[in-house]
Parts: C-alpha cells; sequence; structure tokens
C-alpha cells in the first residue's frame, strides 16, 4: 500500500530519546489511520541509537556523510511517503499532534512551517539568546531579503511533499539547510503554510548538537550569500548616489557648511565612496549570472531581460568612450600643468579635472573586464 507520511528523524547519539519519539510517531499514524512510517537517518550514532530504531520497527538509513543536512537528506531521499515531516529525535516536538502539518498539506500546500512563537515555547525549551536574539533576527532577515511570511524560520518540525522536496533542489549540509528551505521555496514560488507548534524542554542530559554562534553565523551567511540583492546591489546603489552627487557638487566648486570646508581632498574620497559603489554593483551582475548558471537560484524574467539589457558589446563601447573621456580631461590637466612650467600644483582647479578624469578611466576599465567575464559566465546562454 503508497505510503502517504514518512517521519524522518536525523540521528547522531539520541539513545535517551529517540525510542518515546518514535512511539509517539506510530501512535500518531495508528490513532489517525494513516499509513506511515518512521526513518531515522542515522549519522554515525554509537551510543545504541540504531538498535533502539531497529527494536521499534523503524527504517534505518546511514548517513556517511557528516552534518545535520546531509542526514535529513539521506533520510528524505530514501522515505517512500508521499508527504515528510521532519523533526529532530530529542522529544522537544510532538510526534503524536502532527494533524495540522497533515492537513496543511493534503489542501495542496508544498511546505508547512511549524511556528514555536504562535504555538508556545515551554519554560527551559529555548536559550534566552535563540529566544530574543537569533531566530526574531534571522526570521525577520529571511522575511526581508525574500519576501516570506514565515515567522519561524528554524523551527525543526515541518512537512513537505517529496515532489516539493525535489523542486527545492537543496544543496546545503550544516544547519542552514533550514533557512535553505524556505528560501528555496521562496525563490521558486512554492505554496507555504504555517501552523503553530509547541516547543518543549528536549529530554536529553547532554549538550545538544547546535552551536550558538557558529550555526547562528552559518544561517546568516547562507541568507545574504542566497541574496545578491541585499550583499551586493542595494549598497553599491546607496554608495554610488552618494559619491556622484557629492562629487558633482565639489566638482563644481568647495563647499562650506557651517566651519567645515570641503574642497578637493573630499573630491578624493567621493571618486572613492563612488568607486567602491560601482564595484558592488558589477560583483552583483556576476554573482547573480554565477548562482543562475550554477543551479544554485532559480531563474527568472528579469535574469533574462538583464541579457538583453547588459551585452559585451554595449560594455566595450561604454567603457571605451569612458577612458577616451578620461584621457581628454587628463589632456586638459596636462595643458594647465604645462602652463605653470611643470611646477607644484597648488591650484584646485586642475584637481577638479585629474580626479575626475582618472575616476572616469577606472569605472571604463572596469565595466570593459566586467562585460568580458560577464559574457564568459553567460556562454550557455
Amino acid at each position: 500500500m503508497q505510503l502517504e507520511v514518512s517521519v524522518v528523524m536525523p540521528c547522531l547519539n539520541e539513545a535517551e530519546t529517540l525510542a518515546i519519539c518514535i512511539r509517539k510517531a506510530f501512535s500518531f499514524f495508528k490513532e489517525k489511520g494513516i499509513q506511515g512510517e518512521v526513518v531515522i537517518a542515522d549519522n554515525g550514532s554509537t551510543d545504541g541509537s540504531l538498535e533502539i530504531a531497529n527494536t521499534e520497527n523503524a527504517r534505518i538509513i546511514n548517513v556517511a556523510e557528516k552534518g545535520y543536512g546531509s542526514a535529513l537528506r539521506g533520510g528524505i531521499e530514501a522515505a517512500n511517503g508521499t508527504y515528510i515531516i521532519m523533526g529532530d529525535a530529542d522529544d522537544s516536538y510532538d510526534f503524536t499532534n502532527l494533524m495540522p502539518y497533515i492537513i496543511k498539506l493534503r489542501e495542496g500546500n508544498d511546505l508547512v512551517m511549524g511556528n514555536r512563537f504562535k504555538g508556545g515555547i515551554k519554560k527551559g525549551a529555548m536559550p534566552f539568546l535563540h529566544k530574543y536574539l537569533g531566530n526574531p533576527v534571522l526570521s525577520f532577515i529571511g522575511r526581508l531579503f525574500f519576501k516570506s511570511n514565515i515567522g519561524d524560520f528554524h523551527c525543526g518540525l515541518r512537512g513537505f511533499s517529496k515532489e516539493a522536496y525535489y523542486k527545492m533542489e537543496l544543496k546545503t549540509t550544516g544547519m542552514e539547510f533550514a533557512s535553505e528551505m524556505i528560501v528555496k521555496a521562496s525563490l521558486k514560488n512554492l505554496k507555504i503554510a504555517e501552523v503553530p507548534t509547541i516547543l518543549s524542554p528536549d529530554g536529553r542530559t547532554r549538550p545538544p548538537h547546535l552551536n550558538t554562534w557558529r550555526d547562528g553565523w552559518r544561517h546568516l551567511r547562507f541568507l545574504v550569500l542566497y541574496s545578491p540583492n541585499w550583499l551586493f546591489l542595494i549598497p553599491g546603489m546607496l554608495l554610488m548616489f552618494i559619491g556622484l552627487i557629492a562629487s558633482l557638487i565639489l566638482i563644481n566648486g568647495p563647499l562650506t557648511i557651517g566651519s567645515i570646508n570641503f574642497d578637493v581632498h573630499t573630491l578624493l574620497f567621493t571618486s572613492g565612496i563612488l568607486l567602491i559603489g560601482f564595484q558592488f554593483i558589477l560583483f552583483y551582475g556576476l554573482t547573480k549570472v554565477f548562482t543562475v548558471e550554477n543551479e544554485l537560484l532559480p531563474k527568472s524574467k528579469k535574469y533574462d531581460r538583464l541579457f538583453k539589457f547588459i551585452n559585451l558589446e554595449k560594455g566595450l563601447i561604454t567603457g571605451f568612450l569612458m577612458v577616451i573621456i578620461g584621457i581628454i580631461l587628463s589632456v586638459l590637466a596636462y595643458n594647465d600643468w604645462q602652463q605653470l612650467s611643470f611646477g607644484d600644483i597648488n591650484d584646485a582647479k586642475i584637481f577638479r579635472i585629474v580626479i575626475p578624469a582618472i575616476t572616469l578611466m577606472l569605472l571604463g576599465v572596469q565595466i570593459i573586464l566586467f562585460s568580458l567575464f560577464f559574457s564568459i559566465l553567460g556562454l550557455k546562454k
């Protein structure tokens, strides 16, 4: 008979709580009349967890590659159910109360997330830093970057269809697997729902595998790297705007605010800000092509328009024009220097020509090199 639900639990030395979790899952299947199985994705346990899983009639999948994500991927891919419920084997989640997930999945949702903040976090179930800083901040960043409505990005109990799992094309091996699942589901426009979930203190006497700072950083790093808009494009546009406006003002003449005088020396810094901002935008373009062509991010309509707007020929023409303008300005500055018999330059007027000249030549060379590399990355098109 076709199995409807597979409960997948990652396991690394969970002998203290594994049996109760498996029994709760089987009790749920029996009570609700659901055809299901329990899959234990073992990641190298040495404390007798395998014997316990075997005694409790769970399927054991041995996953050699270390990591939370690796274990789950191995277990999920070996599961036979139409729907997958993944949850930690530490007895912090109630496997007898999975019906809200099943109902949402039967309604056609691709991913059903638990929300511990809506369901309730029992005393001692979550460390203070996780509850008031880590989870809220990372979940907020996830919602902001990926336009997701999920309130709890890191709930360990969640459900999804086997079909949706393959659509998500998950790659990570560590704790950031939890974030990747929501990010990929959002980027691929899968249907996501959320249900309240209660988090209880886990039943283990040993410390959890989760490392607050290391794994928190891995989640944050993943969210940032998968959002080139926020990592490169938005900061780049902001820096370019500030640098360009300030430079145009100072090219026209000195600016005095109160007792502070801004002149050509400040122009050097504003030109630098402009160049740095432009570098950010170039990296956005290169990152976008690399991640899409290597199937790390899904292809969008905007991506196809990017290649229509930016191509090698346009880039070379624009770049060379900027270099030529920079050379012309340099010649003008040279003539002014010649009138000083090539002596010390104390006239700020010459610097107001030299600095834009150098800036334009640098921008032109960057555009030329970017266009060449951009075209190489996009050769598949």
